[in-house]
């Protein structure tokens, strides 16, 4: 037994960065494209090596949520003595109740792995490559922009879904989804996931402002997402989830603290929200930093997984 287990440790250590995403993306069904790592495979590899992940946590538990308090946790040895085939269904995403990175208890991913991801120089091999084009438009997914044309910054929940709702009106030039506001540079979906990076799921648009008014996007983005919500939008949580306005002049600063006092009275008025209050952060645009090609312009590919986690309160914004 000890030789296995000491066969397993090495398997799924050079499996890790690949679990670490799994356990990331379960909540949403949002498994990269090209993933090494299928549930049969979990199945197989926590099946073989419980002993492992008991040897793992020495003295500890291994921090998985049973459902039943904020702080409940499962001693590893029991949970190991109970069948392996539980801890295999939880950790990619079924019915022990486990937080996989969207929940009130989402550190599953950084209580197994540890650390804080450190991003990288470069720009992650998965972004869109330079001579990219939007899968809608045909435009460039990379500056510089035409003349005239503006850029814009969100954080409302899902960029798959917050992409979604800007990227075939007219007068959008381009859209691209990424990541924005956290601590280190070029994370990508993995780091995010983790919950340790502080970065947003943003969608940045390219704009032309006679077509189409930063008022207007900003119309969609209070009606179209609920930011009262503080780092959650329905059922995705985590600070990627954030709601967030990234504005690039003054002007667009004015205008989006004007809309939110507009819409904060109508949801005091409305009752929308229950009673809650406006969390959107107003802030300068940080760097952006381009998601993985496979999650650009997702909802409007062949075989996209229909999904919005967006969950807006029905309050309308005033004129």
């Amino acid at each position: 037994m000890s030789a296995l287990c000491d066969t397993m440790s090495a398997s799924l250590t050079s499996l890790a960065p690949v679990a670490r995403a799994h356990v990331g993306l379960a909540g949403r069904g949002r498994v990269p494209r090209g993933s090494r790592l299928r549930p049969p495979a979990a199945l197989a590899l926590v099946g073989a090596g419980s002993c492992l992940l008991a040897r793992s946590f020495v003295g500890g538990s291994l921090g998985v949520s049973t459902g039943t308090g904020r702080g409940s946790r499962l001693p590893a040895l029991a949970l190991v003595g109970a069948g392996s085939c539980l801890l295999a269904r939880s950790f990619v995403g079924g019915s022990l109740g486990v937080s996989t990175g969207t929940g009130r208890g989402g550190q599953l991913a950084r209580a197994f792995f540890g650390g804080s991801p450190s991003g990288r120089d470069t720009p992650i091999p998965e972004a869109p490559a330079s001579d990219a084009r939007h899968f809608l438009t045909g435009n460039p997914m990379y500056p510089p922009w035409p003349a005239g044309m503006e850029e814009a910054m969100f954080g409302m929940g899902c960029f798959w879904c917050s992409e979604n709702l800007y990227m075939a009106k007219e007068g959008i030039y381009s859209s691209q989804v990424g990541y924005a506001g956290g601590e280190s540079n070029n994370p990508s979906y993995q780091d995010v996931c983790t919950g340790m990076s502080g970065h947003n799921e943003v969608v940045r648009i390219v704009y032309d402002p006679k077509v189409i008014t930063y008022g207007d996007l900003l119309k969609v983005f209070w009606e179209r997402h609920d930011p009262t919500t503080k780092n959650q939008q329905g059922g995705d949580r985590g600070t990627q989830y954030r709601s967030g306005i990234y504005y690039y002049t003054e002007a667009q600063r004015q205008l989006a603290e004007a809309t939110r006092d507009k819409y904060e009275a109508e949801l005091e008025t409305t009752k929308a929200a229950g009673g809650r209050k406006i969390t959107t952060e107003i802030v300068p645009a940080p760097t952006f930093f381009y998601g993985e090609a496979y999650h650009q312009q997702y909802d409007a590919k062949p075989g996209s997984r229909r999904y919005c986690g967006l969950s807006p309160t029905g309050a309308k914004l005033p004129a």
